[in-house]
């Protein structure tokens, strides 16, 4: 079972280096707006968001479930974070996060995550009462929930790969769409200190989605039939949308200043199906593992200019980790994570996380 399991992830991360330029090149930015399930997209997660995403090579632990699902295979032992983002401060927008990951044997690391979105109660209108202010009649409250169980390996001391399952669900109070979509992803460690990193990352593959359910459907009569009586149903059929798949290639080099300092440089290209690609730079600076701070710059075509700008993020992004040891022989720790992206319209985005290392 464990050598079928081997060449089945074998097989599948060939398959991620020979197939990904036709798949994420397929798209261009002329296709932006017609991709689904773009929450996808969302890093829900307070430490690596800081980086803006530039850390496909370099990311490690629970959080490379969103960046790259090979980091994953880095887990010691085991890890838990709790996360809350306010997406787009200003449009009451909430983001709650949470994550578990497990080591299993010698080389394995299994993780779960669940990431809900919520949007808070909205008010109906419909044809006959378009107008809230005139009296409620009721409020529907959407939601976006997404699902990943993953699995990482370490192949030897050098490579590390990981693959993730994601059950997408997207819901209103009459209307909703389910999917599911795969993440693979690969880490190379080499240098004399171990301190040069690439990374490779396909997301977001899967089959098209559509929406179903009561809300497609209306009664009318029959034609030339005056009798209420004399009524049908009408189901429409949603039209079909694809997710947005997207390919990252990364790199990093760590700086190992001396035995309490670390300057890590990192950079990252994302290849968008339907939207424009995107360069991304980044640093982090590293006190031993108390504190940790981290800023990148996203850079894509006409986001410095507000009237070419595609997209509400502005560029810049930055974090801040303060970590506690709790047991230092065991390698216990406990850490707060913060990270903000710049925005325009809207105040920002924030997330704040909690992290126990066990």
């Amino acid at each position: 079972m464990k050598n079928i399991l081997n060449y089945l992830i074998g097989v599948i991360f060939i398959g991620l280096l020979i197939f990904p330029v036709n798949i994420a090149y397929s798209g261009n930015k002329d296709r932006s707006g017609q991709a689904g399930a773009s929450e996808l997209l969302i890093n829900p997660w307070a430490r690596s968001s800081g980086w803006g995403g530039v850390n496909t090579a370099s990311v490690r632990g629970l959080e490379s479930m969103y960046n790259n699902i090979a980091g994953l295979a880095f887990t010691e032992r085991s890890e838990i974070i709790f996360s809350n983002t306010q997406w787009l401060k200003g449009s009451d927008i909430n983001i709650m996060s949470f994550g578990f990951s497990q080591r299993i044997g010698e080389s394995g690391v299994l993780g779960l995550s669940i990431m809900s979105m919520s949007f808070g109660d909205i008010e109906v209108t419909t044809y006959d009462h378009p107008d809230p202010s005139e009296g409620s009649i009721g409020t529907f409250s959407p939601s976006m929930m997404n699902i990943n169980i993953g699995y990482a390996k370490t192949f030897s001391n050098s490579i590390y790969g990981g693959i993730n399952i994601k059950i997408i669900s997207e819901n209103i109070s009459d209307v909703s769409a389910q999917g599911i979509a795969i993440d693979a992803g690969i880490q190379y460690v080499t240098g004399a200190t171990e301190n040069i990193k690439f990374g490779i990352a396909l997301k977001n593959i899967g089959p098209t989605m559509s929406f179903s359910g009561d809300g497609m459907s209306f009664r009318g009569i029959i034609p030339a039939h005056n009798n209420d009586n004399d009524q049908f149903t009408v189901e429409q059929r949603s039209a079909e949308f694809e997710l947005p798949a997207l390919l990252n290639i990364g790199a990093a080099y760590d700086f190992n200043i001396n035995e309490n300092h670390k300057l890590t440089l990192a950079g990252n290209f994302t290849s968008n199906s339907f939207t424009k690609d995107q360069f991304i730079f980044g640093a982090e600076y590293r006190l031993k593992t108390y504190l940790m701070l981290r800023a990148a710059y996203t850079y894509e075509e006409g986001i410095t200019n507000s009237a070419d700008r595609t997209t509400v993020f502005t560029g810049p992004s930055g974090g801040i980790t303060v970590q506690v040891p709790l047991n230092k022989e065991k390698g216990t720790n406990f850490s707060v994570d913060y990270s903000y992206r710049a925005t325009n319209p809207f105040s920002g985005t924030h997330s704040i996380g909690a992290r126990i290392s066990l």
